[in-house]
């Protein structure tokens, strides 16, 4: 059975919410899986930085590394993992009061994944990157009469 099942009472398991990195990819369609709009989702997520931004708020987070989301056809590590959020109490009541809705999570999610050390690190060095391809083309061929 999956890591939820003997970590949770099936009706903890129902508090529970999924989280896939599809949800909050900006490569992706809505199509494809995408369930924020494209302006607040973030370029390629993993489930790992899904799991420390929600643990740093409090949640009780479970990642299930192995999982993959039916609908993304890379097999690559990088697009595993899925991760479950305890949402509600087992009186249904949110467990923080900030987040009522899945919708909150994910919003709050593609927020602050950008904001991680490991997001700022790696953005650092890639403005050099803008460059302009075309400067080569001029001069190269033949001219027609």
């Amino acid at each position: 059975m999956a890591a939820a099942a003997t970590a949770a009472s099936p009706a903890d398991k129902e508090r529970f919410i999924c989280i896939y990195p599809a949800y909050l990819n900006n490569k992706k369609t809505i199509a494809e899986g995408r369930r924020i709009p494209i302006d607040k989702a973030v370029e390629n997520p993993t489930s790992t930085e899904i799991q420390d931004v929600c643990a740093a708020v409090g949640f009780n987070v479970l990642l299930e590394k192995n999982k993959m989301y039916p609908r993304e056809w890379n097999r690559d590590v990088q697009y595993r993992g899925r991760v479950r959020i305890q949402l509600k109490q087992d009186d249904g009541n949110p467990c923080l009061p900030q987040f009522p809705t899945r919708k909150s999570v994910m919003l709050y999610a593609a927020e602050t994944i950008p904001k991680l050390k490991t997001r700022t690190q790696k953005m650092g060095g890639s403005d050099q990157s803008l460059q302009q391809g075309e400067g080569g083309k001029k001069g190269k061929g033949k001219k027609k009469k």
